[in-house]
């Protein structure tokens, strides 16, 4: 298989088999192992814990006033249905969270909501990393397909306590993690727009660089963070508009806070993706410059050569009676002639700025 076909294919949402029940949760091959992470906290204390069953997790429920247990990995079925049943987290969603990337929603279950985004990261390509989030009463539930994510500042307000995180309840956790993820992916944008721009200048000073290929990877990563971006605020809006008790009428100014960021983020999308459009049509113009340039150049040549090959074809002939073949200077004044036509025509096409 192709290293396109392969990344094609790892971005296809896997499927449960056809006929399997609704419900039905199929671990990813060569999924990570769960482990689970526990901040557990109010205004004026905090709480921080690697546990190893989700009984340490539920116990904490009725003595915090908010828990945020973090499942990192998804290769244990038991252990997510054990999360999904002391939570109270449907199985239509644990589907959800197994079958993986799914497209950024926001849904309602009974007393639980569920939200799926997805974290970006750029090195030498786009990597995506789909976090599932469950809100219900003083608790978040997140899961996560492997360790490493851009949700550290939200950690490192709750251990420092710093601006209203500790005073919110879980649904303005909710959001803190979500404004992450929508922050994170500002950098990634300013690294394809650098990308862009770095190709941009390649392509004007002429430097030999593959502009077709690159060009198709920034517009495919343009595209993908597109589809993501897009359902990603629809979901956001659905919270605003959508009245549930899980979000308070406090954490409402956040959410159009964050959907603005998301708003932001699909604006340099499209203007990224306009540029990387300009840069195939830039990339041809100059092309096509190279080639009326050379043209040109060949066409001059061209030109001069006509009149001093009818010059020489004439005198080539040897009639017998050209007087011109008996002169002692006639070779030199034929080519004297034949070097001051050539002159003339390249003074006259200096003058007309052909040259």
């Amino acid at each position: 298989m192709s290293a396109a076909r392969a990344r094609r294919a790892a971005k296809q949402p896997r499927r449960r088999g056809i006929g399997t029940p609704p419900g039905t949760l199929a671990v990813p091959p060569g999924a990570r192992a769960p482990s689970m992470h526990v901040i557990a906290y109010g205004p004026d204390r905090f709480g921080e814990l690697d546990i190893r069953g989700v009984e340490e997790a539920a116990a904490l429920r009725g003595e915090w006033p908010v828990v945020w247990l973090d499942v990192v990995g998804l290769g244990d079925e038991q252990v997510l249905l054990a999360v999904g049943e002391a939570f109270g987290v449907h199985r239509l969603a644990l589907e959800d969270v197994v079958h993986v990337p799914q497209r950024p929603k926001a849904d309602l279950y009974g007393q639980t909501l569920f939200i799926v985004c997805q974290m970006l990261s750029l090195a030498e390509a786009l990597e995506i990393e789909q976090l599932s989030l469950f809100v219900t009463d003083g608790a978040v539930v997140t899961f996560q397909e492997r360790p490493g994510d851009c949700l550290d500042p939200v950690r490192d307000r709750i251990r420092a306590g710093l601006g209203r995180i500790r005073d919110g309840g879980a649904d303005y956790l909710a959001y803190a993690l979500l404004d992450a993820v929508i922050d994170h992916q500002f950098p990634v944008l300013e690294q394809v727009g650098e990308r862009l721009e770095a190709l941009e200048d390649e392509v004007l000073d002429h430097a030999p660089v593959d502009v077709v290929a690159k060009g198709r990877e920034a517009k495919r990563d343009l595209l993908t963070l597109r589809r993501i971006a897009w359902p990603q605020r629809d979901a956001i809006n659905r919270l605003l508009h959508e009245e549930t008790p899980l979000i308070q009428p406090d954490t409402q100014p956040y959410l159009r806070d964050a959907y603005d960021h998301l708003s932001r983020v699909i604006d340099t999308i499209e203007t990224h993706r306009e540029l990387a459009s300009d840069l195939m049509n830039i990339h041809l113009t100059v092309l096509s410059n190279q080639m009326n340039a050379v043209m040109k150049t060949l066409t001059v040549l061209a030109a001069i050569f006509i009149p001093l090959t009818f010059i020489a074809g004439l005198y080539g002939m040897n009639f017998e009676n050209m007087p011109e073949l008996r002169w002692p200077w006639a070779y030199p004044a034929v080519l004297a002639i034949m070097g001051a036509v050539a002159a003339g025509m390249l003074l006259y096409f200096r003058r007309k700025r052909w040259l």
